[in-house]
């Protein structure tokens, strides 16, 4: 199965403008909608240029920045927890990885149970040269923001960012 076909049941919802109509709406979920827009717009740009540019899927490069963060590697299931899919995506997705040279798999020092992933050398040096290309994709589609006005989106994100947190932890408490 493709990297691709296994990861389409985790496909962004098209770039559509969710905002659309939402005057009728609360402020709260108007910003949601606004934020879903905007993560899709910019998610399905780089996906494109990932794939068109780079000849690297989303999921692929999302695997090999988690093991670049990494060095000493990851397991599949720590892999799979990182990148929010199951276990059977990132299988073939490093399946995919490794018949490319670009990761390896061996076996953990500390759990004959678990195997750990790591980028190779080769892997490693494609990933740093993917990334340079990627920073400078988001700066491009970011490049309507001052940098004094992306510090006050990352200070107004980071409050919404707390208060998803906030309120979650609340439903969870017995």
């Amino acid at each position: 199965m493709s990297d691709a076909a296994a990861m389409d049941d985790l496909a962004p919802l098209p770039a559509t403008d969710y905002e659309t109509d939402a005057e009728r709406f609360k402020p709260e979920l108007r910003l949601w909608l606004r934020l879903l827009t905007c993560s899709n717009l910019i998610e399905n740009e780089v996906r494109t240029r990932l794939r068109e540019t780079l000849e690297v899927t989303l999921p692929q490069f999302d695997l090999m920045a988690a093991l670049e963060r990494a060095p000493a590697g990851l397991t599949m299931g720590e892999l799979s927890k990182r990148l929010m899919v199951s276990n059977g995506n990132v299988t073939g997705i490093t399946e995919r990885l490794m018949a490319e040279g670009l990761v390896a798999r061996e076996p953990s020092p500390t759990d004959r149970r678990a195997t750990l992933v790591r980028l190779t050398p080769a892997g490693r040096r494609a990933f740093l040269a993917m990334a340079q290309v990627h920073e400078g994709w988001i700066g491009d589609l970011l490049s309507g923001l001052s940098h004094e006005e992306a510090g006050q989106l990352m200070d107004l994100l980071g409050k919404v960012k707390q208060s998803a947190r906030n309120s979650i932890a609340r439903r969870e408490k017995p």
